[in-house]
């Protein structure tokens, strides 16, 4: 590998936000599956997918090994959004709870989203502590306080003359119904949010009904198991949708090969005749290993001469 090679092949740390929107401006679907960790994060890009969701779920999943309840920090999630950024070349979005506070904590995590190169983030109109928007009992703020929380990013973006897109997300689809749900976002959208998201989705007539009701850019995340997960992005093209979040489908599978790995393990003394197990040169392509050893050995060879 030349150093011309090397410098094509490392991850960018800049542009993701125009990327994006040259994505969307394109009028396609942008198809973004969720990676809790950067290993994950790589093998979304290498896969050739053309931007990277950072779950919250995910991200405490990996980091704590703990539900998504609001457990997560802002610091711990801008600094795991940081990496993700640095670790591939693509787009991406990032999950940014409720903001972790009040006006001046929103615009924190505006400034620290976007310092870390994150093309995207959305915020969230639950209470704090949230939950996934999947569990039951999501509690929500009042639809005023959740636009504070909106212009709040909208005024931090513009004083960090940042570029990165918000989505203006809520999780009132189940506890309120789609009627509440889209005039929330309406009004999010209203204050600047570049895009609307209803969360919370499990029904293919849900999306319909968010497709029907919301014009503009908006995103959609599905989760396995659900009914709406068997939409097929031809059909999200079709509804109008402009993002796509497989959020956990990655983190599920990886859980389950984990768990089939070590009953295999367990039962056999051994990993021998372990099956879809990657091997340690798929890895090692995987992690780009080849790159740090082409500059680590041109960089020792002038330190010598």
């Amino acid at each position: 590998m030349t150093a011309e090679t090397t410098a094509k092949t490392a991850p960018s740390l800049m542009g993701g936000p125009a990327r994006l929107k040259n994505l969307l401006t394109k009028g396609m679907l942008v198809a973004a599956p969720g990676a809790p960790d950067c290993l994950t994060a790589r093998m979304v890009e290498q896969a050739g997918f053309p931007a990277v969701y950072m779950t919250g779920l995910g991200a405490t999943a990996m980091r704590l090994g703990q539900p998504d309840l609001g457990l997560m920090t802002q610091t711990e999630m801008a600094d795991h959004a940081r990496a993700m950024v640095r670790a591939v070349p693509v787009p991406v979005i990032a999950d940014a709870d409720t903001g972790y506070g009040g006006p001046l904590n929103v615009r924190r995590t505006v400034e620290e989203y976007a310092q870390a190169g994150v093309a995207a983030l959305h915020l969230e109109d639950q209470e704090s502590p949230k939950r996934c928007g999947q569990l039951a009992g999501v509690r929500l703020v009042s639809a005023r306080e959740a636009e504070l929380r909106i212009a709040a990013a909208v005024s931090a973006r513009r004083e960090a003359g940042a570029d990165m897109l918000l989505i203006g997300r809520t999780d009132a689809l189940q506890p309120e119904g789609l009627g509440s749900a889209l005039d929330r976002v309406r009004r999010y959208r209203d204050l600047g949010a570049d895009l609307a998201f209803v969360d919370g989705v499990k029904t293919r007539k849900e999306a319909e009904g968010i497709a029907r009701g919301l014009e503009g850019p908006k995103v959609i995340s599905l989760v396995d198991g659900t009914d709406a997960a068997s939409l097929s992005r031809s059909e999200l093209t079709e509804m109008g949708f402009s993002i796509v979040l497989y959020a956990v489908t990655t983190l599920f599978a990886a859980g389950a090969a984990i768990r089939e790995a070590l009953a295999h393990l367990s039962r056999a003394g051994t990993p021998d005749g372990l099956p879809n197990q990657m091997t340690y040169a798929e890895f090692c392509e995987t992690v780009d290993l080849s790159r740090f050893q082409t500059f680590a050995h041109e960089h020792e060879a002038e330190t010598l001469h």
